[in-house]
């Protein structure tokens, strides 16, 4: 398959007692304009039917010191477990979008479902970004952009959680300066 992936913590349900929360490695980008993103997640998780009623869900990006909890939510049932109490993760209710984001997280990003795809042993749902929340701590108030490396996100690689951090270039680095010939 193709890694690594994005270690994200989705977190779902429109009032406090249906607060949910599932480790998803399933998700990225799919439109810029409109803004679109999606994730996908197996029928038989917990979070799937609060998702399809309510259509709507938060990707939250996860950070080093998010490690434990995203680990421990992927693993855990909220059917068994209030994810929220285990983790000490904190929910804050959502701006744009009936369901919570997670304090904790650096990025979260608001969204409403527009379809869902059923592919085998993951349903895809496709989604409309309702909003972004940025933690202003990792704000690089030079360029305006998130801080990666101040920010410590993570990614999923094989079984494996690894920190993303060192900028290579940026886009159009490759050829900036130089001359057509």
């Amino acid at each position: 398959m193709i890694y690594p992936v994005p270690a994200a913590l989705v977190t779902c349900g429109s009032t406090p007692e249906r607060y949910n929360m599932l480790t998803v490695a399933w998700t990225g980008t799919i439109c810029s304009e409109p803004p679109m993103c999606y994730i996908s997640v197996r029928r038989s998780r917990h979070s799937y039917p609060i998702i399809t009623e309510d259509m709507e869900f938060t990707i939250n990006l996860t950070t080093v010191a998010m490690a434990r909890a995203t680990d421990w939510a992927g693993v855990r049932s909220g059917a068994d477990y209030d994810k929220w109490k285990e983790t000490g993760l904190t929910p804050v209710k959502g701006v744009n979008v009936g369901c919570p984001y997670i304090e904790e997280a650096p990025v979260s990003i608001e969204c409403r479902v527009r379809d869902i795809m059923a592919l085998g042993s993951h349903d895809m749902f496709i989604a409309d970004v309702a909003g972004v929340i940025v933690d202003d701590r990792y704000i690089d108030s030079a360029t305006g952009a998130l801080d990666l490396e101040a920010a410590g996100l993570m990614a999923y690689n094989h079984g494996g959680y690894y920190e993303i951090g060192r900028c290579l270039g940026r886009f159009g680095w490759s050829v900036k300066g130089t001359k057509k010939k």
